[in-house]
């Protein structure tokens, strides 16, 4: 038996049974909950202006209180399927990045809150930081340069 036909063998019999994805339903749930969620944090800022803080001051909050939720909802195990259901939409803004954060944490909080929770809460969001304050110095370094 020749090496080539038993891969195409294989690979047939893949796509007989894996099912196709549908492409443009996962691409408008994507969209309108990731949507959803930028009208939620734009409602948020609007409230804090018409409260009369500042426009700095209202992105913090709005940074915060998505954060927040999305830590809870993560927590609650909601996240996951709201994730499942908009896949991408979920990922793009700072709620993803929170869930990212919190995930690891409870997967691991069995082997204790520093080996296991500090360690591993920051498998993705280290890499993130990292370069983030590796550009923002290399920023600060060429704007003080000119």
């Amino acid at each position: 038996m020749n090496p080539t036909d038993t891969q195409k063998e294989y690979q047939d019999y893949v796509n007989k049974k894996s099912p196709n994805s549908p492409i443009i339903k996962n691409c408008l749930n994507s969209f309108w909950v990731g949507g959803l969620i930028c009208v939620i944090g734009q409602f948020i800022f609007e409230f804090c202006k018409y409260r009369g803080m500042d426009k700095d001051i209202s992105a913090t909050i709005v940074s915060i209180i998505l954060i927040f939720l999305s830590a809870i909802l993560t927590a609650l195990n909601i996240f996951n399927r709201i994730g499942k259901f908009a896949g991408a939409g979920t990922l793009v803004p700072i709620t993803g990045f929170a869930n990212a954060i919190v995930s690891p944490a409870m997967e691991y909080k069995s082997e204790g809150y520093v080996m296991g929770v500090g360690s591993k809460m920051f498998t993705v969001a280290g890499p993130v930081l990292v370069f983030r304050n590796i550009s923002f110095n290399n920023y600060r370094h060429f704007i003080f340069y000119f």
